[in-house]
């Protein structure tokens, strides 16, 4: 009989909303995971005949489910200290990459890293965003792989020395002072050591010699080779005085192989010199060197704008690589695809990538992960009510069925 099919259609409406409600339930501790509902419509009303005003009766058909709805709110923030967790703070998704090349939409920010030391998901799925070479971002590149272990930076070579001393103005002439010593740097990374010696040959009057061992240089001779040197006059009141204290130190033929140093330096340049000659005893307080031993990653972070910044064993500080984050002009075109992925839809637009904190694109938390939206207080007060639904059509099926039989029995 037809009269079943309106609360036959509320029982399914009523078991699909105890679907969706569980669903959430279940997940309420599911990392990024976004609460669901669902919108319900009538079926269309049958129009019978008009009544005596002209208005026409209609007796309705049943309901049915309209659409499902996600909620897309921020959920709870939950730091952990991982340096690969991270989270949006605002709109947007993670672009994370299938083995079969297919991109997919995430909020879930759990991520960790595969043997090759790329950022992954839970899945194991590739988290994409834009490439670092030498430390700098292309934002211009096709989105690739994020790499954040098992990266070395590069070893830079020594071009400019600094020493910072003082040359006791009573040392006698023809004796020597304090010698500075310093580390360099050739282009593979070996560290060698340049000694500048100091030897008074007049009042205010010094001359220096730069020195390398001669181990480091192809054929070299004797315990150290001069590579440099040069005089340093100073005026009476112990300031250089000379425009000597910028030399060129040469330093050819490395026995690693590496390519000739040419290092300026070592006293500072003509207008800011870095030596001085006072009473004060001999000594070298400071020194530096802009050359640099190649580097292993020790530790990376996470910025708000996705930038991932690794700190490595030489003490630099490079860019590894920038998260991308994706938008959709219609949030809830998307389609779920499980493991908390989405995929685009005709409905959602193509994806619009760009950077983190541009576009309406929200900023991201690194060593932090976003929880699940769903109010367990809600979701139990929805359930009740669903619960309540389906018992309420439950009772129309059975006094349909009840009508039914009557109407049987009238017939015996």
């Amino acid at each position: 009989m037809g009269s079943f099919s309106s609360p036959l259609s509320g029982l399914t409406a009523a078991q699909a909303n105890l679907q969706t409600i569980s669903n959430n339930l279940s997940n309420i501790d599911t990392t990024g995971y976004k609460d669901q509902s669902l919108t319900f419509a009538d079926i269309f009303a049958q129009s019978g005949t008009m009544s005596g005003s002209g208005n026409p009766i209609q007796t309705g058909s049943g309901v049915a489910v309209s659409s499902t709805v996600t909620d897309f709110s921020q959920g709870d923030s939950n730091t952990t200290n991982t340096a690969s967790n991270m989270e949006i703070s605002g709109n947007g998704f993670f672009i994370a990459q299938s083995s079969t090349g297919v991109q997919e939409y995430t909020r879930a920010g759990d991520f960790t890293t595969n043997s090759s030391g790329q950022l992954i998901t839970p899945s194991g799925e590739l988290v994409l965003g834009y490439p670092a070479v030498g430390g700098a971002v292309n934002t211009s590149a096709a989105l690739q792989p994020l790499q954040v272990n098992s990266l070395t930076s590069p070893a830079a070579a020594s071009t400019t020395v600094g020493i910072t001393a003082n040359l006791d103005s009573e040392t006698a002439v023809g004796a020597s002072a304090t010698s500075s010593s310093l580390p360099i740097y050739d282009s593979l990374g070996e560290a060698h050591t340049l000694t500048v010696s100091y030897t008074k040959t007049a009042a205010n009057s010094w001359n220096y010699t730069v020195t390398v061992p001669s181990a480091d240089l192809t054929g070299g001779v004797g315990t150290t080779t001069t590579v440099g040197s040069g005089t340093l006059n100073f005026d009476t009141s112990g300031a250089l005085a000379s425009t000597t204290n910028v030399v060129s130190i040469a330093i050819p033929g490395l026995a690693d192989g590496a390519a000739n140093l040419a290092i300026s330096g070592p006293f500072g340049t003509a207008a800011n010199p870095t030596i001085t000659q006072t009473s004060l005893a001999s000594a070298t307080s400071a020194t530096s060197t802009d050359g640099l031993a190649a580097g292993t990653l020790k530790s990376y972070a996470v910025g708000t704008d996705g930038t991932i910044n690794g700190t490595f064993s030489n003490g630099q500080t490079l860019a590894l690589g920038q998260v991308a984050v994706a938008s959709f002009a219609n949030s809830q075109g998307l389609v779920a695809t499980g493991g908390n992925n989405y995929a685009a839809s005709a409905s959602s637009g193509s994806a619009v990538i760009g950077i983190a904190g541009t576009g309406g694109r929200g900023t991201i938390i690194g060593g932090s992960i976003e929880m699940s939206n769903v109010n367990i207080a809600t979701e139990f007060a929805k359930l009740i009510e669903a619960q309540q639904a389906y018992s309420a059509n439950a009772k129309s099926v059975t006094t349909f069925n009840s009508v039914s039989q009557a109407t049987l029995q009238m017939l015996q």
